[in-house]
């Protein structure tokens, strides 16, 4: 997984999983740590803010000079594109040259958020104006200066955190149905819909990914083998506070 960096391994079932590692094990000789996949969360503004940052620096001879203003402001929940820079400077106020500069800096910390090092997504940066020195501005000067003036001012937009959440479809005999209807509301599902065909009850749902791990098991053995499920990504959406706190909390574990 390009984003975590963890080698994943599918198949037909938990127990097809652990013949896997049993065989890695013996085969290969590698001693190997499996667990569930870690999510990939995202993290993104919560509310717009202004910034007016200043790059400044001095070390005899010609030095860095850069200085820009403007706005950040979150775009709209699962809009088509995660990041959008829009150019309001005029007047000349920042050499045209210096403009993409700008915006190479922003994106080139999107990469990693402040909260828990998940990707930044949902970020629209307006330039509105600055100024720069005849000497010590340069590509570099804005670029820094922009890098630095973003996680600066994310830090102050009250950011949040967004996890993925899965489209659902459980085909089910009937008899089955409350049960599992109340296994997918005590993971943080929402049942959009249910609908009987003969013997057979479907049941649509959007689940947050990070508590379907294991969930095929789980299904069988509430319908002894017989209801069962696809699953795919629908949108990311803002994780409740207190789970926040958790996955910020278990970043900082992580790091040490």
């Amino acid at each position: 997984d390009p984003e975590t960096g963890e080698t994943i391994i599918s198949g037909m079932g938990e127990l097809h999983l652990d013949v896997y590692c049993e065989r890695i094990r013996r085969e290969y000789k590698v001693e190997l740590v499996a667990g569930q996949p870690r999510v990939s969360y995202r993290e993104a503004p919560g509310i717009a803010v202004d910034y007016n940052y200043k790059h400044k620096k001095q070390t005899g001879g010609s030095g860095q000079f850069a200085h820009i203003v403007g706005k950040l402001e979150p775009l709209p929940e699962n809009h088509e594109v995660g990041y959008e820079f829009e150019n309001e400077v005029f007047g000349g106020r920042i050499p045209t040259e210096y403009i993409p500069s700008v915006d190479k800096g922003f994106q080139s910390v999107l990469g990693k958020g402040p909260l828990a090092g998940y990707q930044i997504t949902g970020v629209k940066m307006i330039l509105e104006d600055g100024s720069s020195h005849a000497v010590d501005s340069s590509d570099m000067a804005f670029q820094i200066c922009a890098r630095d003036c973003f996680r600066e001012t994310f830090l102050r937009c009250k950011p949040v955190i967004l996890e993925p959440i899965m489209k659902v479809q459980v085909e089910s005999p009937n008899e089955f149905q409350g049960g599992i209807i109340g296994d997918l509301s005590a993971r943080r599902g929402l049942i959009m819909s249910t609908e009987t065909r003969g013997s057979i009850t479907i049941i649509d749902a959007e689940v947050p990914l990070a508590k379907m791990f294991g969930y095929a098991t789980e299904v069988r053995s509430m319908s002894q083998g017989k209801a069962g499920f696809t699953m795919e990504f629908l949108k990311y959406k803002r994780v409740p506070a207190s789970i926040q706190l958790e996955i910020i909390e278990a970043a900082k574990k992580l790091k040490k």
